[in-house]
């Protein structure tokens, strides 16, 4: 029989993000008390440097450290899902089937999944509009229009260097 195992205290927290002061909102949706990330998260001052603010610190996280809560804003952010759906939302507000059919190959699944990661992070507002049938809209938050330029950006890039991108996958 398997023994139960014990669980690191010293683990990281689950991703959150901020459901507003004082709170917030982690993978299951239900809100607690907002923790401060791990220590592994925090930004450290190189030796010879002026000390980091803790504030500063905690804002600011570190994407280098397994545990820190940044790298899943960043999954959901550069995912293949991710980049097409902020992207569709630059133009405004859409539908869930609207945003299925702009996407081609997304299966309902993904498109779900990669929107709940979305609005978890503060990046897409979900509205539930109280008719039958029901209708739920989405629109990028101003920090997900910001995040959505950036991304877009990167994009861009891709289209512009798909062609020498393509070639250097030919075998030589």
């Amino acid at each position: 029989m398997d023994q139960p195992r014990e669980t690191d205290q010293r683990a990281a927290p689950a991703p959150v993000s901020t459901g507003g002061e004082g709170e917030a909102t982690g993978s299951t949706g239900r809100h607690r008390a907002l923790q401060a990330p791990a220590a592994p998260c925090t930004s450290v001052a190189p030796q010879g440097t002026p000390p980091v603010r803790l504030r500063e610190a905690l804002r600011r996280g570190n994407l280098f450290a397994a545990e820190c809560p940044s790298r899943e804003v960043l999954k959901h952010l550069t995912s293949r899902w991710g980049v097409l759906v902020l992207v569709a939302l630059m133009d405004g507000m859409h539908r869930f089937s609207d945003l299925r059919r702009k996407i081609g190959g997304v299966s309902e699944k993904m498109l779900a999944q990669t929107l709940q990661g979305l609005e978890l992070d503060g990046l897409v507002l979900r509205t539930s509009l109280p008719v039958v049938p029901p209708h739920v809209e989405y629109t990028l938050t101003p920090l997900g229009l910001e995040a959505a330029e950036r991304v877009e950006a990167l994009a861009d890039w891709v289209e512009s260097n798909l062609g020498t991108i393509l070639q250097g996958r030919e075998p030589g």
